[in-house]
C-alpha cells in the first residue's frame, strides 16, 4: 500500500511553487469588491407576463367554438329544454328512492341507456352547430329528451312492481 502512495506522488505533477508576490493583497481586494447583482427588471417581466396572458386568452377564445343548444334556438325551445331537464332530474330523484340491492341491476341498466341517449344528444348538439337546416335536428333533440323520459317512466313502473311484489315483512 505504501508503494502505491509513493508511485502516485512520484508520478503526479503537483504545483509546489509559492504564489507570486502580492497574491494575498489581490485576493483580499477581490473579496472587498462589491458583487455584481444580476437583477431582472420587474417592469419588463410584468409586461411580458401580461402579453403572454393576453395572447393565451385571445387564442383560447378564438379557437373555442360556441356550442349551440336547444335553448339557443328560440325562447320556446329554451322553455321546452328547461321542462325536459327539470322533469328528468325529478324522475332521477324518484328512482334513487327505490335504490336497494333488489333494484340495483334494473336501475343501472336504465341509467346506462340514459347515458347512451345523452351521448347521442351531444352528437346532435354538434350537428346543430354545423348544419344550416336545423329543424330535423331540433326534432331529434326533442325526441331524445322524450326517449329519456320514457326510459325513466318505464323504470319507475318496474320499480313499483318490484316494491309491490316484495313481501311486506321485508319492506323497511
Amino acid at each position: 500500500m505504501q508503494d502505491n502512495f509513493d508511485t502516485f506522488f512520484a508520478n503526479s505533477d503537483f504545483d509546489i511553487h509559492e504564489p507570486h508576490s502580492g497574491h494575498e493583497a489581490r485576493f483580499l481586494r477581490k473579496l472587498k469588491q462589491p458583487k455584481k447583482k444580476f437583477s431582472i427588471s420587474y417592469k419588463w417581466m410584468s409586461v411580458a407576463a401580461a402579453v403572454i396572458l393576453f395572447l393565451g386568452f385571445y387564442l383560447g377564445s378564438s379557437h373555442q367554438k360556441r356550442q349551440y343548444d336547444l335553448a339557443d334556438v328560440s325562447p320556446k325551445m329554451a322553455e321546452a329544454q328547461d321542462f325536459f331537464v327539470t322533469t328528468i332530474s325529478n324522475e332521477l330523484k324518484q328512482v334513487e328512492k327505490f335504490r336497494n340491492l333488489d333494484t340495483e341491476i334494473i336501475i343501472e341498466d336504465a341509467l346506462e341507456e340514459i347515458e347512451e341517449l345523452e351521448d347521442q344528444y351531444k352528437l346532435l348538439q354538434k350537428d346543430l352547430n354545423n348544419t344550416s337546416n336545423k329543424s330535423p335536428i331540433i326534432q331529434n333533440m326533442i325526441h331524445n329528451f322524450q326517449q329519456r323520459l320514457s326510459v325513466l317512466e318505464t323504470l319507475l313502473s318496474q320499480l313499483e312492481l318490484v316494491k309491490q311484489n316484495k313481501p311486506q315483512n321485508e319492506i323497511i
